[in-house]
């Protein structure tokens, strides 16, 4: 039996009907087609599938829609604002710290709310941070580089403008 759910989505509301044990991945990219939200390992051990929660990276594939309502959800879609893109994202391009791409929009989220609990981490810090997301492409470094130029966008005044 299917359940209306409203879910605020990079700030837009939608009002859905969907089978009760549907994953908030799930609704995300087959609903809403949302497809920057990746679908990895299914069981939360990948971090593809990672969005903001509240302002908190969370791994959608372990979060029933359901749950979610009545909570602010962002997805690598929203990030940007006004045409411009987050420090966070510039940075990951800057450091060259996309391959294949997969694992990009989960780690980019995942560093953001990283970020915003501990804006000036050292390397380790970082490495701790982004543990539950798994890149099979790049080896770290440039992500790791990437985050920390976003550290330092972010704590500017100017925050990453050139």
């Amino acid at each position: 039996m299917k359940r209306q759910i409203a879910l605020t989505v990079n700030g837009e509301l939608y009002e859905l009907d969907i089978n009760p044990w549907k994953t908030l991945m799930e609704v995300i990219r087959e609903d809403l087609s949302l497809t920057g939200t990746k679908k990895g390992c299914d069981t939360g051990d990948c971090g593809a599938c990672t969005v903001l929660i509240d302002g908190k990276s969370a791994l959608s594939c372990l979060v029933l829609a359901v749950e979610a309502q009545g909570k602010d959800i962002t997805t690598i879609e929203g990030l940007a604002r006004g045409g411009r893109l987050h420090p966070v994202q510039e940075a990951f391009i800057q450091a060259g710290a996309v391959q294949c791409g997969y694992c990009t929009p989960g780690m980019i989220l995942t560093a953001k709310s990283f970020l915003d609990e501990n804006p000036s981490p050292d390397e380790e810090q970082i490495r701790m941070g982004i543990s539950g997301n798994i890149c099979r492409c790049t080896g770290y470094a440039k992500i790791v580089e990437a985050i920390q130029k976003a550290s330092q966008k972010l704590s500017s005044p100017s925050m990453g403008e050139d």
